[in-house]
């Protein structure tokens, strides 16, 4: 795809956003802001107008979103257009009406709407597209800030991930990578992420299973973590199993469309998702196998306790508009470094 022909001047990002005001405003955080704006031809998009302080260039952020442009699928958010124009760094992308999926889990106005087959549907769909870019896609792509918030839902309730902000290419033989520099929202992080800085796709595995559990509980997992239990939802989940109590984690509004055997077999899926040794967790292939079909499932071993560790305890969530956490090997200590603000792909050919 030609990324030219993606480009829209900034005059009509301005028309089509009523000049960035405040009642086309979506949404705010340290990347930017996001603005509905309307087409010429009559099409609603999404506008990110990313913070003026990026630190990329012109042409890098054109390569990026020229890479960003092949990822298609229908479980993804789809990339329109960009704009590079007067310091002006933006990106337009479909608009998703519904918003995000964590709106409709942790409201109570909004939760009824969310039945048992609806949530079946979005796990599915999540899975799927999660699928796509660890495997099918021109790219091997690894999300690592994949939550509930970064998951978008249209008119039908179909899940759409978004926000490829810290996203990576992964090479054709590469397995994993390191990184100094920690960013992604803390409860969902893999443990050999959050403590190392080593990141996978089996990373994404990780926070795919602790995502499951949320929509099944319609519980956030920063909010035990915030509690005096300081008990994440995967060792939540770990202990109903081992008690034979799944039912209790279950979202009261579910209880009565739900078929148990379901619930009982995601709950199997996302203890699969969250074990601590990444090996151990399988690959999202295997996860869509699991859940479009009855194959039968291994037994889970016991998932991470890290956030457990007074250090890991204490941390904030991290994100677009939080801290980033960086690990120095030599000392084995976490620093606080300067706010993660940029809201674009960090995605390099390798």
């Amino acid at each position: 795809m030609d990324v030219e022909s993606l480009k829209y001047s900034l005059a009509s990002i301005r028309a089509a956003t009523d000049h960035f005001s405040d009642e086309n405003k979506l949404g705010e955080g340290g990347f930017g802001s996001v603005y509905k704006g309307m087409l010429p031809d009559g099409e609603e998009v999404a506008v990110k107008r990313l913070a003026g302080h990026s630190r990329q260039g012109s042409q890098e952020f054109k390569n990026e979103v020229s890479l960003i442009a092949k990822l298609q699928h229908r479980n993804l958010v789809r990339l329109l257009g960009w704009c590079a124009e007067e310091g002006e760094k933006i990106l337009i992308y479909e608009f998703v009406p519904n918003k995000s999926l964590d709106k409709f889990l942790f409201y109570s106005s909004k939760r009824g709407q969310l039945d048992w087959q609806r949530r079946y549907k979005i796990t599915e769909g999540i899975a799927r597209g999660l699928l796509y870019l660890h495997e099918d896609s021109r790219l091997r792509v690894v999300h690592r800030d994949l939550k509930s918030g970064n998951v978008l839902l249209d008119l039908e309730m179909n899940p759409k991930i978004s926000d490829f902000g810290i996203a990576r290419i992964f090479g054709p033989d590469q397995t994993h990578e390191s990184t100094g520099q920690i960013a992604g929202t803390l409860g969902y992080m893999a443990p050999e992420y959050a403590m190392h800085g080593l990141f996978s796709a089996k990373s994404d595995v990780y926070s795919f299973g602790v995502l499951v559990l949320e929509i099944i509980s319609g519980r956030k997992t920063n909010s035990l973590q915030q509690s005096e239990s300081v008990e994440d939802l995967p060792n939540r989940a770990w202990k109903h199993w081992n008690n034979g109590t799944v039912e209790e984690m279950l979202d009261p509004t579910v209880r009565d469309s739900c078929s148990p055997n379901e619930v009982i077999r995601c709950v199997h899926i996302a203890l699969l998702c969250v074990q601590d040794d990444p090996g151990d967790r399988p690959a999202m292939s295997s996860v869509v196998l699991m859940l479009n079909s009855s194959v039968t499932l291994s037994t889970p071993s016991t998932p991470a306790f890290f956030l457990r560790s007074g250090t890991m305890s204490a941390m904030p969530g991290i994100g677009f508009d939080s801290q980033v956490i960086q690990t120095d090997p030599s000392m084995g200590k976490q620093t606080q470094l300067s706010v993660n603000e940029v809201s674009i792909t960090e995605l390099s050919p390798r």
